[in-house]
């Protein structure tokens, strides 16, 4: 296999528009970005099933683990690292080329390209399931006699990675659903109840044993032990909703409300100039009934920010009280703030010390060359467990994923 060549260059650049519609709709096709092997092995596994080749989920795993092992810079690499764990058929060798030419050099094959490798001419069309362009693709074949291949996006895997700062309200709503299937479930810990255990314990169920050994006419020949159950983390979600996030408030507010409606052990603050209980609120599994009454019951809206005094308010009354311990606590906001730093700093390490783990979620921490200047998210960065972003749906499930580590 070393001695195998690379694949052609193209020697025609694409078009604008095959570039344009490949950036929109094609998963992964900026390449050059930070973008992991494996939602790329997913990509482009998907524009290989819509042009008809059959890829099971075993060879994509293999070519995910090839692209780790090459590396996405190489270009000879990623072929036949294809090449060798998608293709099983020789005639599916010309589909694949089209199909890599478009997904990874952003160019559509030419008739000069078609006479130099196949005479089979294949056109390649991209489009997403919505309904706007359900039918764009069947244009393109009338009045044309080459084989057309249809590949066809979901709109929900575009929007999983789209910030949410450019959503449009339908999108809002489909975010909500995405949002509504996370699994946002603390790590679990030591109760101090107990219960049954199927192994032997220094701590002896004599109820459960007397019981048992009626059966054996009094002798205690089975006997029942005791120990310390597990229960779920308390989860507390505190959302800035001040002006300066009002881009992200608006959608990171639907997946608190998906938190909370998932009927775990969670609770929900809005924070602003002042500190807002919104559990309650967003306890209804409707999320317009959820939405308008925590709308309702949030009084500073898209107003300042004291990051400090509401944090200082949520230790005094609810977290350091017990709300907060041992529990996991995630603070969703862009760190910019109007009160004293050194406050911020102080209630920051108070709540430290009594959860388990305080995460921060800031949306601006994806924009390139960002670093925490801004005087409250420098004040409060030295005492968080977890920074992550916060930008996208699928930040989000990162976000859950931070919050079920033991």
């Amino acid at each position: 296999m070393a001695d195998l060549p690379p694949p052609r260059p193209s020697g025609r650049a694409s078009s604008a528009a095959a570039n344009a519609a490949i950036a929109a709709h094609v998963p992964g096709a900026t390449i050059g970005l930070a973008t992991e092997p494996a939602e790329i092995a997913v990509a482009f596994s998907r524009v290989l099933r819509g042009a008809g080749l059959r890829v099971p989920t075993s060879s994509t795993h293999t070519f995910a683990s090839a692209l780790c092992a090459v590396g996405l810079d190489d270009r000879a690499g990623t072929y036949w690292s294809g090449m060798s764990t998608l293709v099983r058929r020789p005639e599916d060798i010309a589909i694949y080329d089209k199909a890599f030419a478009v997904f990874f050099e952003h160019r559509r094959s030419t008739s000069d390209d078609l006479q130099e490798q196949d005479p089979l001419s294949i056109t390649i069309t991209i489009d997403t399931d919505d309904e706007d362009g359900a039918d764009d693709g069947a244009d393109v074949a009338d009045g044309d006699d080459e084989e057309t291949v249809e590949l066809r996006f979901s709109t929900t895997e575009i929007l999983r990675n789209k910030d949410f700062a450019e959503y449009s309200p339908e999108e809002l709503v489909l975010a909500q659903e995405m949002m509504s299937s996370l699994k946002l479930i603390g790590s679990p810990r030591r109760s101090l109840r107990l219960g049954p255990a199927r192994r032997a314990t220094p701590r002896p169920d004599i109820r459960r044993t007397v019981r048992a050994s009626l059966k054996a006419g009094g002798e205690p020949i089975e006997r029942h032990f005791r120990a310390p159950t597990e229960r779920l983390r308390r989860l507390v979600l505190v959302l800035d909703v001040s002006g300066s996030m009002e881009p992200y408030a608006r959608a990171l507010l639907r997946f608190v409300h998906a938190a909370v409606a998932g009927r775990q052990k969670v609770e929900a603050f809005a924070l602003g100039t002042r500190l807002t209980r919104i559990t309650r609120e967003l306890n209804s599994r409707d999320p317009d009934i959820a939405l308008h009454e925590a709308g309702q019951r949030v009084l500073d809206w898209s107003g300042g920010t004291k990051l400090g005094v509401g944090l200082r308010q949520f230790n005094d009354e609810w977290g350091v009280r017990g709300l907060a311990r041992n529990s996991i606590v995630v603070i969703l906001s862009d760190g910019w703030d109007r009160g004293d730093p050194d406050e911020l700093a102080t209630q920051m390490e108070r709540l430290q010390r009594v959860t388990h783990r305080l995460v921060w979620v800031n949306p601006l921490k994806v924009t390139p060359g960002y670093a925490p200047l801004a005087r409250g998210m420098a004040a409060a960065l030295p005492y968080v467990d977890s920074f992550v972003e916060g930008h996208s749906v699928a930040a989000m499930q990162e976000l859950a994923d931070v919050i079920s580590l033991p």
